[in-house]
């Protein structure tokens, strides 16, 4: 429980990734905030989940690219639990678009989304943790892509390469305060957003043979790393950046 009586809000939280770190934070006694876009009936899956092993969670509907939706996540997270102690970036999409079919709506929905979404809500949480005088957590969710570029990636790369160089400011603006800002760069992990394209054997034989502790990430992967970097045992790191991917980018060829 090295995380009780402290308050997060977990975005894109209904599945997934999201999902895994909500669970995680809240077994560790961590309020959870999970926020979802639009009518989302696995969002509030995720809350009984928690609730059912003893935790404390809401849901709240909030587009991370919208400001006044933004300001009325973490409205109600204050108002149900007074502050916010950690926030966890992690909502965004990835759309697989080939560059000459990249359209500006598409690429300005990624960016609104992944980078954006940061941004504001990065602002909105550290605005609390500073006014509130007790510091904080931001842990953003990158990519292995912020290291290396994708054919049908094109609009997507430059978001995970912004939200870490973005965290890396942060860090330097946001330490004085107490606030620890870092990054996660998840390598290939299984979720629903790929699952698909995995139940090609020689697709999921290709790239699992790529990894050398051979096998896909999975979600609790990151949630465990997500835990470490909210809890006071992580209070010297800041700025960083930390690759979970099984060892896939050292053997990139």
């Amino acid at each position: 429980m090295r995380l009780a009586g402290k308050v997060a809000v977990v975005t894109g939280a209904s599945r997934g990734i999201g999902r895994a770190i909500a669970q995680r934070l809240a077994q560790d006694g961590a309020r959870v905030v999970v926020d979802h876009p639009g009518e989302d009936p696995e969002a509030q899956e995720v809350v009984e989940s928690i609730r059912s092993q003893g935790g404390d969670a809401i849901a709240v509907s909030a587009d991370v690219q919208d400001p006044e939706a933004v300001k009325h996540l973490f409205d109600e997270t204050v108002q149900r639990y007074s502050t916010v102690d950690i926030l966890v970036n992690n909502a965004g999409i990835c759309p697989f678009v080939s560059w000459f079919d990249l359209t500006v709506d598409v690429w300005d929905r990624i960016h609104g989304v992944n980078l954006r979404g940061a941004f504001l809500c990065s602002q909105a949480a550290s605005r609390i943790m500073r006014d509130h005088g007790h510091g904080g957590r931001i842990i953003s969710i990158s990519s292995i892509s912020a290291l290396v570029g994708g054919s049908f990636q094109t609009a997507y790369t430059p978001t995970k390469a912004g939200i870490r160089s973005l965290m890396q400011s942060l860090a330097i603006v946001l330490g004085p305060y107490g606030i620890t800002c870092n990054s996660i760069l998840p390598g290939t992990i299984l979720t629903d957003i790929n699952r698909e394209h995995y139940q090609d054997p020689q697709i999921l034989a290709r790239d699992t043979a790529r990894v050398p502790v051979g096998r896909l990430g999975r979600p609790e992967d990151i949630a465990h790393v997500a835990a470490f970097l909210a809890s006071d045992e992580a209070q010297y790191i800041n700025g960083a950046d930390i690759l979970v991917d099984g060892g896939l980018f050292v053997n990139l060829q």
